[in-house]
C-alpha cells in the first residue's frame, strides 16, 4: 500500500473572520496549514503529499515545494479541486483526502483510516452523534430526530485511488464530501473512530479551541546555550552575523561569532543533539575561519528534518565593549534571515557584568541563548 495525502486548501474561509483565509492564519505558533501538513509529513505511512491551493495563492507554492510537497491549483468548487489533486497523486495506490482547516488531526485517527483501507475500498472517521437532535421552525422546536445511527463526518477520508478517481470523474453535481461521491458510485465506505479534537475551523471562536488542543498535543522543547570567546588581535568582532568595528577581535577556530555559536548550541540542546563541537570539531581544519552562519543553518536544517518548528530565539550578549545597542536590530534581522524566521521571533539584547569577572575586565565576550521548538 502506497499512500498519498491530498490536502484541500483552495477555499477562501471567510466565515472564520480575519483579513486572510483561515488556512493562512496563525495558530499556536504556526499557520493552520502548517499544523495540518505536519500531521501527514511526519506520518510514517504517508509517502507523498499533494496540496491544492486557490489559483490566487499559487505564489505560495515554492515554499511548500521546497519541503517536498506537490502543489497544484484548485478549481471553482471543492470537487473540482479534489479531482485536480487526485491527478497529482502519481503512483500511490490509496489516498487520504483531508481538509486543511482540520489542523488537530491526530496520528491515531489517520492510523485507523489506513488500517481500514486494507480490507475496504474506502474508509472515513466519524463521531457518533450523542446529543439529542431537534427540528426547528420559527425559533421553536418542531420535532426530534432519531440519532441512533447518525455520525458526524470527519477527514481524512481514505480511498483506493483508482476507484475514487473514477468516481469523481463520473460525478456530476454537488456533494457534501468525498464519501458522498464514493457512495454515489456504489463504493462501500467503512466508518473508523473519529476524535472530538479533530475539529474543523469554521468560525472565529474555533481558533481558541484548536490552540488549546494543539498545545496539549504538541512536543514543546526549550534548549539553552552558553559560550565564551576571548579578545585577541584584530580590528573588528563578528556578533550574530554582524561585523562591528573594535580595537580587538575575538579568538576562535572559526570566525568566533559568540552569538551565533550560542544560538546554535541552544538549538542542538533543544533537539538533544549534542553541541556545536560534536557537529563541527575544532580539530577539523576545514572549519578554520569559517563563517558561523554555516553552523546555525545546519542546526536549523536539523530542526526541519526532525519535524520541529523553531518558534523563538532569545540571545543575550555579555560584555563591556563594544556597545551592542546600536547594532541589535541588524543582528536580529541577520539571525532571522539565517533561520528563516520573522524578526519579531528573534531577540538580541546585551548586558554587562558590572565590571566584574573576565567580561568586566574586558578580556572577552560571553553569551547566553534560549531556543524554543515545537512539533505538532
Amino acid at each position: 500500500m502506497r499512500i498519498a495525502a491530498l490536502i484541500v486548501a483552495a477555499g477562501r474561509g471567510t466565515r472564520a473572520g480575519g483579513e486572510i483565509a483561515k488556512q493562512w492564519q496563525k495558530l499556536a505558533g504556526a499557520r493552520v496549514i502548517d499544523h495540518t501538513l505536519a500531521a501527514f509529513s511526519t506520518h510514517p505511512q504517508v509517502a507523498r503529499i499533494v496540496l491544492v491551493l486557490h489559483p490566487d495563492e499559487m505564489h505560495r507554492a515554492a515554499a511548500f515545494e521546497a519541503q517536498g510537497v506537490i502543489v497544484v491549483p484548485g478549481g471553482r468548487e471543492r470537487a473540482d479541486s479534489v479531482r485536480l489533486g487526485l491527478r497529482a497523486c502519481g503512483d500511490a495506490s490509496h489516498v487520504l483526502i483531508h481538509d486543511a482547516a482540520r489542523p488537530c488531526v491526530s496520528a491515531p485517527v489517520i492510523d485507523a483510516v489506513i488500517a481500514a483501507l486494507k480490507t475496504s475500498p474506502a474508509a472515513a472517521p466519524g463521531l457518533p452523534v450523542t446529543d439529542a437532535l431537534w427540528r426547528g421552525e420559527d425559533g421553536q422546536v418542531s420535532g426530534t430526530e432519531d440519532r441512533s445511527h447518525l455520525f458526524a463526518a470527519q477527514t481524512p477520508q481514505g480511498f483506493d485511488l483508482a476507484k475514487i478517481s473514477a468516481a469523481h470523474a463520473a460525478h456530476d453535481g454537488p456533494a457534501a464530501d468525498d464519501v458522498a461521491v464514493a457512495r454515489a458510485a456504489g463504493i462501500p465506505v467503512a466508518i473508523t473512530p473519529g476524535s472530538a479534537d479533530n475539529l474543523k475551523i469554521t468560525h472565529g471562536a474555533d481558533f481558541a479551541r484548536a490552540a488549546r488542543i494543539l498545545e496539549r498535543q504538541m512536543d514543546i522543547r526549550t534548549g539553552n546555550g552558553f559560550d565564551v570567546h576571548a579578545f585577541g588581535p584584530g580590528d573588528h568582532v563578528t556578533l550574530c552575523g554582524v561585523d562591528i568595528a573594535h580595537d580587538q577581535g575575538l579568538v576562535g577556530h572559526s570566525d568566533a561569532d559568540v552569538g551565533l555559536h550560542t544560538i546554535t548550541d541552544a538549538i542542538y540542546g533543544a533537539l538533544a543533539r549534542g553541541d556545536i563541537g560534536q557537529h563541527f570539531p575544532p580539530s577539523d581544519p576545514q572549519w578554520k575561519g569559517a563563517r558561523s552562519d554555516i553552523f546555525l543553518r545546519h542546526a536549523a536544517g536539523l530542526v526541519r528534518d526532525l519535524g520541529f518548528t523553531l518558534t523563538h530565539v532569545d540571545c543575550t550578549l555579555i560584555c563591556e565593549q563594544p556597545k551592542i545597542g546600536p547594532h541589535a536590530q541588524a543582528m536580529r534581522e541577520q539571525v532571522a534571515a539565517i533561520l528563516e524566521l520573522d524578526a519579531d521571533r528573534v531577540s538580541v539584547k546585551a548586558t554587562t557584568s558590572e565590571r566584574l569577572g573576565f567580561t568586566g575586565r574586558g578580556e572577552g565576550i560571553a553569551c547566553m541563548a534560549t531556543a524554543t521548538l515545537v512539533k505538532p
